[in-house]
């Protein structure tokens, strides 16, 4: 955790320090993964230096929500940015219950997705890739049981298909359909002299990213994040607006309450 005095916030009343911004991640046994998130949270942390930044995770790692939420200042209000590209049920349920639970005056954020800070990065990622036009484009997301976090990722790929002037595909890993590996063939019947290029809208290196070098894609673009590149300074902001956009949220509450 990184902590600051209470400095001159944006997200902040006059009499009270600004909330803590509380980065939550999904969590991943990938070292690499883990080392791309860290730095995403450490580059978040030098951007706004008069806040208290902490990081936790809804699974795999530790320290969970709760803990981290403990640890924080006594009379420290939070504010909790999914580092999630779609609302599923970790923001919608998950992430609900525990702030609810906390000790202290907690809101989540909106997840990071859709963005068109995202799509920026995604179209960057697929020209190091060697993208060009012509190809088959498939977007390939880690999927939800959670009808709103794969109309999300929809919502991405047809915001890529803008930005690049492309057909895109999304295709999912799990959860839901399609599936990526029937959406690559998919694609390769449609267009045979094609090369079948493959979008990676995931946030870091780990399972999920594994599984794309399973379904037969002529080439993949490297996660959001990639632990020996500084983090992108969109995302950086995305993290901090979405603070800020939920901060103001929580005074604009507490008004009305008053």
């Amino acid at each position: 955790m990184r902590r600051a005095s209470a400095g001159t916030g944006s997200a902040r009343s006059d009499n009270a320090p600004a909330p803590a911004l509380v980065a939550i991640s999904h969590g991943t046994n990938s070292p690499t993964g883990q080392a791309a998130i860290a730095a995403l949270v450490a580059a978040v942390a030098r951007s706004r230096p008069d806040l208290t930044v902490a990081d936790g995770f809804v699974d795999v790692q530790q320290p969970d929500v709760a803990a981290t939420l403990g640890a924080l200042q006594v009379a420290s209000a939070a504010i909790v940015v999914p580092l999630l590209l779609s609302a599923g049920y970790h923001v919608h349920v998950d992430l609900q219950n525990e702030t609810a639970a906390a000790d202290r005056d907690t809101h989540v954020s909106h997840a990071l997705g859709p963005d068109q800070r995202l799509i920026e990065v995604l179209a960057d990622r697929l020209g190091e890739a060697g993208y060009r036009a012509g190809d088959e484009l498939v977007l390939a997301a880690a999927g939800s049981s959670d009808a709103r976090a794969v109309a999300d990722c929809r919502e991405v790929g047809r915001m890529l298909a803008a930005r690049l002037g492309a057909r895109v595909t999304v295709g999912f890993l799990s959860a839901a359909s399609p599936r990526l590996g029937c959406a690559v063939a998919a694609a390769r019947i449609r267009n045979p002299k094609a090369r079948v290029a493959l979008g990676s809208y995931l946030m870091a290196p780990g399972f999920f990213f594994d599984l794309t070098a399973q379904v037969g894609a002529d080439l993949i673009s490297d996660p959001l994040l990639v632990p020996e590149q500084a983090p992108p300074v969109g995302l950086v902001e995305l993290v901090i607006d979405r603070y800020t956009e939920a901060a103001a949220s929580a005074r604009r509450l507490a008004a009305r309450a008053a």
